[in-house]
């Protein structure tokens, strides 16, 4: 009976690091994707001369870095329910509040964001009329 219980923990620790290890990966495609959405925006933003550019591609990259984290998050949860060590704890800790002041930020800046291309377009609006 023993031994059945040995496999058992054995094949969940397994199992486990698996699971963590395609969220890790998972993670890293969403930075690699969100790399290359970020640039062809920043190509397409630059041949229209719109400005300010760098706002809008950084709130791009935000929202796909804010996704990975979100994919590092959950990695670590899985971790830590594995194998619930001080460090897994501090580091699940760690990640939980980068991501929520990344997401704090993120969302304010999309909601300027907004705002400003709703003021820019009703601006070119009033100077058509």
């Amino acid at each position: 009976m023993k031994e059945i219980f040995d496999l058992t923990v054995k094949l969940f620790f397994q199992f486990g690091e698996g699971i963590s290890l395609i969220l890790e990966i998972i993670s890293v495609l969403c930075i690699a994707a969100g790399m290359v959405v970020s640039l062809n925006l920043f190509l397409k933003l630059k041949q229209k001369s719109v400005t300010p550019l760098h706002n809008r591609v950084r709130v791009k990259f935000g929202g796909w870095l804010a996704l990975a984290l979100e994919f590092q998050l959950a990695s670590d949860i899985v971790k830590t329910t594995v194998n619930p060590t001080y460090e897994n704890l501090i580091i699940v800790g760690s990640v939980a509040l980068i991501r929520t002041f990344l997401n704090y930020f993120l969302n304010r800046e999309l909601k300027e964001e907004m705002e400003a291309q709703k003021k820019s377009a009703e601006t070119l609006i009033q100077n058509s009329n």
